[in-house]
């Protein structure tokens, strides 16, 4: 008895796998076209736009940073900015600021310093035992208009000191919407 119905049952559903279904959850088209998200939805088309931030020792030690520089192709204006050091004193604080310049030429003169943090609220970046820190850090860029362009710079600093301990060389950028 148990034979006769798990046939059928077993027939019904290999029929079922292979009929076609536009709403697959899986198509990679539909997927997409659903979320609304598509391969440019993390930038304009053209450069300058994210950037992959680099930032060097500047005191001997050693230390390195990298921060990926972000803005989603969006109406929020957000850039995000995941920042990572290593090789710094370990337990110590430090925090991430840039300066921008709009004569834009590759030479980065600002000297407007702001810290960065989760939107305007400064924010640390705690190194663990083996001076590695890392944080998921933003700015809210809708005091800029689109296509705003400016050069910008990085530096780290101890933030009990105020020492600069890691820079960046100068890079541009493009506010995108």
């Amino acid at each position: 008895m148990r034979i006769l119905i798990a046939v059928p049952l077993l027939a019904l559903t290999t029929v079922l796998a292979c009929v076609s279904d536009a709403r697959n959850p899986v198509s990679p088209a539909v997927a997409s076209s659903q979320l609304g998200i598509s391969a440019s939805s993390w930038g304009p088309e053209t450069p300058p736009f994210n950037d992959e931030i680099i930032l060097r020792d500047v005191t001997g030690a050693g230390g390195f940073g990298h921060v990926k520089f972000r803005q989603p192709n969006d109406a929020d204006r957000i850039v995000y900015l995941d920042t990572w050091v290593r090789d710094l004193q370990p337990n110590t604080g430090y925090q991430l600021q840039r300066a921008t310049d709009v004569n834009v030429n590759d030479d980065c003169t600002g000297t407007n310093w702001l810290t960065l943090g989760m939107g305007t609220v400064p924010q640390s970046i705690t190194t663990d035992s083996r001076g590695t820190g890392q944080a998921a850090l933003f700015r809210n860029l809708a005091a800029f208009a689109v296509g705003s362009t400016f050069d910008i710079h990085f530096r780290v600093i101890e933030q009990a000191s105020q020492a600069v301990v890691l820079e960046s060389a100068c890079y541009q950028f493009v506010v995108t919407q």
